[in-house]
């Protein structure tokens, strides 16, 4: 039965629609008007049933019967039935009317700042989603993981792995400059320990990008600890702080290139080693990315110990963030930690759309004219492959569906926001209790820190390590190391959005319920909550996946893959404690270069001046040219 609405309360009619009572006017209610031409209508009770709102949330049902003549003969109900049927329709709705109660709709707050339109060209909102309290969870172990005490981190170097001392040439010395903002930087540092242990050469303490857009002067030693990173890497690779010199001038002149991007140890030995040979001394350029994900598994350990074990950040930054994890941990048992990517240029370089009409469409178009060799874009696409940034309305809901409650404490490292506060409302209003890292400390606290963006950025990535629950709504460069480095460090829970699958689940969150959008919500990020082996080993960046770092014990190995004991990493059916937990079958590993839309903000497009000696050869031939350039903007 159709339910109408009358007074704010629903009204259930059946039968003709309004027919007059007896005594009414003219034949709009006979069936003359419904009835085929020629046939005679059958003997039919007109019945209409309306419930009114009564206080107390009672119920009356009035029923008026209306009589109609048809061929001079009138019609007398069968009361019994007609009050049968009465009374199994006013069950059923009465049914109905507590079954929406306990199911509320879903949020439909608009994306600010623009709002959601209806079908009438008004916006729509709809009740909150239920409030979860007590921690936020109504998910058992939504804070952590019940496999993660079978796994741990396991970088050591085999006993078939000399040592630097034995394997060093005293006369080969390689340089690099980083590119990017801190965390591609830190790739680039990762890779250039290995990339030195390659071509059996010293290794000089890496220049870091000084030139990018966010301009910052800071030194190697300003964020990391030299002394360690030097000390710690002593058995693996020479370090030094720079090539040594005689009567005040370096013994050797550097000598300036770039290797293709996923260079292999093959393509060093055949394009570096030669070089290095004859000149003694090579500086890599714009060195990110530059080295396979295909390595063997002491070379990957390697990466494993510099980025987990050497990179370390300096006192004074360890101290601060610590504090503002301390700050957090004193406000609750739990909190989140959500890495927020929704700047301007990132939204119009990406040409992904917001639903903002023709303001939005003009203030990103006038920025997105900065890049001449963009392709057309098309938002849709883009959204529907899973390349847009969700919104940080969209973070919340996806956070609410997964069962994390408003009381749930929310810090948030971001950069500029697109809509500023009025994009943030409706992530504000989800989680009232939103933090960042100027509302947690003084700006006298952050004055040492606040002029330089890279040290800025090193107290969020410490604050979204010593998280909880790290989240984020992008894939860039801080969402990967930080996914690595807290799979090597137990597995804390590290939620990604599966975009792809929650495109569409947004896109029509007005028309389901609350209920439904959970399940699906729960169904879709099923391998996105930063489970053990949720990847397949080799897939994707390995910083963000280190899979040969990561160990399992037996029992482990017995629960995820009982029938493949024999394989990767047991000998005779004899479990190896130590194997690895995704070790790939056959050493097969993808080498897939990362998306545009995955890169991060804040690189300049120009290559350093004065480095380059007429060597400076680009590889990237197979590269778009403006992921290139995106890739070199959108970096952190």
């Amino acid at each position: 039965c159709p339910v109408a609405t009358r007074n704010g309360m629903p009204a259930l009619e059946e039968g003709d629609d309004a027919a007059p009572a007896r005594g009414g006017s003219g034949n709009r209610g006979s069936g003359a008007a419904h009835d085929p031409p020629g046939a005679s209508p059958p003997r039919r009770v007109t019945r209409r049933m309306e419930l009114v709102g009564v206080p107390g949330r009672s119920l009356r049902v009035r029923m008026a019967f209306h009589r109609r003549r048809q061929h001079g003969r009138r019609l007398i109900p069968w009361f019994p039935v007609a009050t049968a049927i009465s009374a199994a329709v006013l069950a059923l709705l009465l049914l109905l009317v507590l079954l929406s109660s306990l199911a509320p709709p879903l949020l439909d707050h608009p994306s600010f700042p623009f709002p959601s339109p209806s079908r009438g060209g008004r916006s729509r909102r709809h009740p909150s989603p239920p409030v979860l309290n007590g921690g936020g969870s109504s998910v058992h172990d939504l804070w952590g993981s019940k496999l993660s005490k079978h796994y741990h981190g396991c970088s050591n170097a085999s006993s078939k792995f000399p040592t630097a001392e034995a394997v060093t040439h005293s006369n080969r010395y390689l340089m690099i400059a980083t590119s990017g903002g801190l965390n591609q930087q830190r790739t680039g540092i990762t890779d250039a320990v290995v990339a030195a242990r390659i071509l059996n050469a010293t290794l000089v303490v890496p220049k870091l990008d000084q030139k990018s857009f966010w301009k910052d002067s800071s030194n190697f030693s300003d964020i990391f600890d030299m002394d360690w990173f030097i000390s710690f890497l002593g058995k693996d690779v020479k370090v030094v702080k720079q090539l040594p010199r005689k009567s005040g001038k370096a013994y050797y002149n550097p000598y300036t290139m770039r290797v293709p991007r996923k260079c292999t140890p093959r393509c060093y030995q055949n394009r570096v080693l030669p070089v290095l040979l004859k000149k003694h001394v090579v500086q890599l350029t714009k060195f990110d990315y530059r080295l396979a994900n295909k390595l063997e598994p002491d070379l990957q350990k390697l990466r494993c110990r510099v980025n987990y074990h050497a990179l370390k950040f300096t006192d004074p930054i360890l101290e601060m963030g610590g504090m503002l994890v301390q700050r957090m941990k004193m406000k609750s048992k739990h909190f989140i930690a959500l890495h927020l990517r929704f700047e301007p240029d990132m939204l119009a370089f990406s040409g992904c759309y917001y639903g903002g009409g023709e303001k939005e469409r003009k203030e990103l178009g006038a920025i997105r004219k900065r890049w001449k060799t963009l392709h057309t874009s098309n938002p849709d696409k883009e959204r529907r492959h899973g390349k847009c940034p969700l919104t940080p309305e969209e973070v919340g809901l996806m956070l609410r569906a997964l069962g994390f409650g408003s009381d749930v404490h929310l810090y948030v490292a971001s950069g500029e926001v697109y809509g500023g506060e009025e994009t943030l409302a409706p992530l504000k209003m989800l989680f009232p209790k939103f933090y960042t890292k100027e509302t947690l400390a003084s700006n006298e606290e952050l004055a040492p820190f606040s002029s330089f963006s890279s040290r800025m950025a090193a107290l969020d990535f410490t604050v979204c390590d010593g998280s909880d629950v790290f989240v984020t709504n992008n894939n860039g460069n801080m969402a990967r190391m930080l996914a690595g480095r807290r799979r090597y460090f137990g597995h804390k829970r590290t939620i990604r959005p599966n975009a792809k699958k929650l495109y569409s689940l947004f896109l029509n969150r007005a028309n389901m319920s609350w209920e439904a959008f959970v399940s699906k919500v729960r169904t879709h990020q099923r391998g996105f909550m930063g489970e053990p082996n949720e990847g397949r080993p080799g897939r994707g960046e390995f910083h963000e996946n280190p899979s040969t770092c990561i160990c399992e014990n037996s029992e482990a190995k017995v629960m995820t893959h009982p029938r493949r004991q024999n394989k990767g990493g047991s000998e005779n059916g004899k479990l190896d404690p130590n194997a690895s937990a995704s070790q790939p079958a056959n050493g097969h590993f993808t080498d897939e270069e990362p998306d545009w839309v995955d890169m991060d903000y804040g690189e300049n497009i120009f290559v350093e001046n004065g480095l380059s000696n007429g060597t400076d050869v680009d590889y990237d031939l197979f590269i778009k040219p403006e992921q290139l350039e995106f890739e070199e903007r959108f970096s952190d």
